[in-house]
């Protein structure tokens, strides 16, 4: 998801609310609600998405599989209503990007593979020390290791174990669309871009605390250890989380935009482009505007 960035955040960024008179913000949200409500849209997505987690009541622990198996059930039906929050945050602050939700959330197909593979190579570059490092404790030789990973009966028992299916398909996809293509497009137009990729994974990150909570239930550690390990694990999601934001952004469209009229929010009137016009009326508004330029 992280590289499949959306056409419409560029839009979005110049598009946000600008401090405006008291006269042109009476038609409409002003900047500082709309910065509030994108705010308290992304952090309604969270909770929500943390909340699901626990709607089940249980004795046992994460990674029991019963347990997995209902928190897929509800993570999912959370994910699969992210994108309402996204519309409802649209009609809220009557910011238009003038692009589809979709789009706007990342799901496009022009571009796709230089969008997917490129950000994956760099991936693979920073995970490259791991990854030889692993090679290097592994016993068997890089033939047999292919094969191996290659074996359908190895992939078998990868898609019949839960705990691998929760940490390799179900948590990625869904924190992808939750954290990013959903929240990202919320808080560009607040932020801008380049803030939007450090404030978003904050929200990334401190989902992540919730995990305290199961450690001093079921006693796994010290409670020192404990919160340690959360706050190194808000320190590394966070980070992450940055990165594969800049990704979500970078891979999108690298031609200049600028902002349409259905960009604006609705409180603030579009600006006039006269190079637009088309027949009589248009002309006659190119030709207005340009001794209006030569007069000032």
């Amino acid at each position: 998801m992280a590289a499949l960035g959306g056409d419409g955040l560029r839009l979005l960024s110049v598009s946000r609310p600008e401090r405006q008179p008291e006269s042109a913000a009476l038609g409409g949200p002003g900047p500082g609600l709309c910065c509030w409500v994108s705010v308290f849209s992304c952090l309604s997505l969270a909770c929500s998405y943390v909340g699901s987690l626990y709607v089940w009541k249980s004795e046992l622990p994460r990674d029991h599989p019963a347990v997995i198996k209902r928190r897929f059930t509800s993570v999912l039906v959370v994910s699969s209503l992210s994108p309402l929050c996204v519309l409802l945050w649209r009609e809220l602050t009557g910011i238009q990007p003038g692009t589809s939700l979709l789009t706007l959330m990342g799901f496009r197909l022009e571009g796709i593979f230089p969008a997917a593979l490129l950000p994956l190579l760099l991936t693979m570059i920073l995970f490259l020390g791991p990854l030889m490092q692993l090679s290097m404790d592994c016993s068997c030789d890089l033939a047999d290791g292919l094969k191996v990973v290659l074996a359908p009966r190895s992939w078998a028992r990868c898609l019949t174990d839960m705990r691998w299916l929760r940490n390799q398909v179900i948590a990625p996809l869904t924190e992808e669309l939750v954290f990013r293509a959903c929240m990202l497009p919320m808080l560009a137009p607040c932020t801008g871009l380049g803030p939007a990729v450090f404030t978003c994974p904050l929200f990334f990150g401190v989902a992540h605390f919730h995990h305290i909570f199961e450690q001093l239930r079921f006693r796994q550690s010290s409670v020192g250890s404990i919160f340690l390990s959360a706050a190194f694990q808000f320190s590394y999601t966070a980070v992450f989380g940055a990165y594969t934001a800049f990704l979500f952004i970078r891979t999108a469209k690298t031609k200049d935009q600028s902002a349409r009229p259905g960009s604006q929010p609705s409180a603030l009137p579009p600006k006039p482009r006269i190079s637009e016009g088309n027949g009589p009326v248009g002309a006659e508004a190119g030709r207005r505007g340009r001794r209006h330029s030569q007069d000032h």
